[in-house]
């Protein structure tokens, strides 16, 4: 049997109180799709990095619904627009 690996990046930023994540899973023909997250921190924030984990958290859970939704477009036979969309979606769309 073989093993597939894919692997998720996940890129964290500050813009005043939020915290934007961005989860972007490669996949081994280097297709990639990609979620995001935000948090906003709040006065009652005791660890910086509670905000991180909030928006990495909601990144990837965004990015799974990414993946399940093109996953029952291919099983529909929309193969060309899943390339399409993991095109678009690594820049940002």
């Amino acid at each position: 049997m073989e093993a597939k690996q894919w692997s998720v990046q996940i890129y964290i930023t500050e813009h005043g109180d939020e915290t934007h994540a961005r989860a972007v899973l490669t996949t081994r023909d280097t297709s990639n799709v990609a979620g995001t997250g935000v948090a906003r921190r709040t006065s009652a924030d005791a660890v910086p990095e509670i905000g991180d984990e909030l928006a990495a958290g909601r990144a990837l859970e965004d990015l799974g619904r990414r993946v399940q939704a093109a996953a029952a477009d291919d099983a529909r036979g929309g193969s060309a627009q899943w390339q399409a969309r993991q095109g678009a979606t690594a820049e940002g769309g």
